[in-house]
């Protein structure tokens, strides 16, 4: 056995064994590669590899095809067992294009005929080890968001949300149609992507539909895709989110805010599994799971006239209802610290706490804006926090003096809740100047809820709010 020694450069981490039962292949293939910069090991027979292979480990493999004893196509079948993540390429002859072939079959990436230059060869080295480059990257973004949209990831301890966790466990494995309510906030969307990368289409694609900004007049296009020529402007094919989602997921985010007319076509595709592009006869079939959120009572919306029945009870197979915030007030304290390690790391801040007074504040709101809003909040103290520990100061956004203090802040213990609620929206007011949109962005929550609270902050105080 001949051996390459491991040289600097670039490329120095890429392993690579060449075998060939031919001196003069080895030594080209040795000087071509090693002046790129590779780490080159050499065996001269298959039956030299293998004894290689039980020690070492490579990225990509050269082998000849016709070798005494061990084979490059029993080198393969070696691979498969042992090394399935190694990258092989084949050399052959001419004569020996349909071994070539079943070397593809085995798991070869390519092959490549003797004679061949140095530039053939680099060409196709290059092609192999970025296509191992592609899979290793899609594994590590396939764990990562397998990792982030884990059951785990879905932060509660309260029997409302084990009674959501049951379910999901007995949803997630199979592929029926979940459909999801709960308020704004409540994380639907987080559930729904946790159910679909815990389940065994999680290779497969997820495709998220908003269903309130689909776009006028191009949403059957973006739903079903369109021919070339199906209209102006289509001036080639196009997939539409059904054909994107086959063999995966679609998610119909807030589904009551889909218009009528489309109701009745996507109830076809439920019921069918099929539909034709735009100016196209070609019927497609597609395999889709199907999950769709709402913030909205959907049998309520029906009784209204609103949303079809039967899309209705095509939809509602299982239904996954997500409790609001302030009715499993037990699960603030986990979540609160859930978030306030992810902005403390996300900002790099040393914030590691929160203090007793200020989660005592966070555990008497009300929270209607709830899961999303309690995150925005952490978010922003985590940000505005000066010490370790998180104050209620931080959590009301106080206006700090030059000398650090801060003005006109309700006392805890003392003050009620209304009384904190209107100090907040009233020093956010005056902090925006009056901007009402703004400041109900800022607070996360409704420009109704906004009104609401300052009409009744001038029917029963006599205050003049603007």
């Amino acid at each position: 056995m001949e051996m390459g020694a491991s040289v600097n450069g670039s490329n120095s981490s890429v392993r690579i064994l060449v075998v060939d039962d031919e001196e003069l292949v080895r030594d080209f293939l040795r000087e071509a590669l090693t002046r790129r910069s590779y780490h080159v090991d050499i065996a001269e027979d298959g039956k030299h590899a293998k004894n290689i292979l039980k020690e070492e480990t490579y990225d990509l493999i050269l082998t000849d095809l016709k070798m005494p004893g061990v084979t490059g196509l029993d080198l393969l079948r070696f691979l498969k067992a042992h090394q399935p993540e190694t990258q092989s390429i084949m050399m052959t002859a001419y004569g020996s294009i349909e071994n070539a072939v079943e070397a593809m079959r085995l798991g070869a990436f390519d092959y490549v005929t003797k004679p061949f230059t140095s530039g053939e060869i680099e060409l196709i080295i290059d092609k192999a080890l970025e296509h191992k480059r592609l899979i290793n990257e899609n594994r590590y973004l396939r764990n990562e968001l397998s990792d982030k949209y884990g059951f785990s990831s879905i932060i509660g301890q309260s029997k409302a949300m084990q009674e959501v966790f049951d379910l999901l466990k007995m949803v997630t494995p199979n592929h029926t149609t979940v459909l999801i309510e709960g308020e704004s906030g409540t994380g639907k969307e987080l559930v729904a992507r946790a159910i679909h990368y815990n389940s065994p289409r999680k290779d497969k694609p997820f495709i998220k539909i908003n269903c309130a900004s689909l776009p006028e007049g191009l949403i059957e296009s973006e739903l079903f895709g369109h021919e070339k020529g199906a209209y102006t402007h289509a001036f080639a094919r196009a997939r539409g989110k059904f054909e994107q989602a086959d063999g995966g997921t679609i998610l119909f985010d807030e589904i009551s805010e889909m218009a009528s007319g489309l109701q009745a076509k996507l109830l076809r595709v439920l019921q069918e599994r099929e539909f034709e592009r735009i100016g196209g006869s070609e019927t497609i079939q597609v395999d889709i799971r199907v999950i769709a959120t709402t913030n909205r009572n959907l049998e309520e919306e029906v009784e209204k006239g609103r949303f079809r029945k039967d899309l209705y009870y095509r939809l509602n197979v299982i239904n996954v209802h997500l409790p609001p915030l302030h009715r499993r007030r037990e699960d603030i304290p986990l979540l609160a610290h859930h978030f306030l390690e992810r902005y403390s790391k996300e900002y790099s801040k040393q914030v590691t706490s929160i203090s007793e007074e200020a989660m005592s504040y966070l555990l008497r709101c009300d929270w209607p804006g709830n899961v999303r809003e309690l995150a925005n909040r952490i978010e922003r103290s985590v940000v505005l926090c000066r010490n370790c520990a998180i104050e209620p100061c931080d959590l009301l956004m106080g206006n700090r003096s030059q000398s650090g203090a801060v003005e006109d802040i309700p006392q805890i213990p003392g003050t009620s809740l209304r009384d904190f609620e209107k100090w907040i929206i009233v020093k956010t007011l005056n902090s925006q100047k009056s901007n009402r949109t703004k400041t109900a962005k800022l607070l996360d929550i409704s420009i109704r809820t906004l009104r609401n609270k300052i009409k009744e902050y001038r029917d029963n105080d006599g205050d003049e709010i603007n």
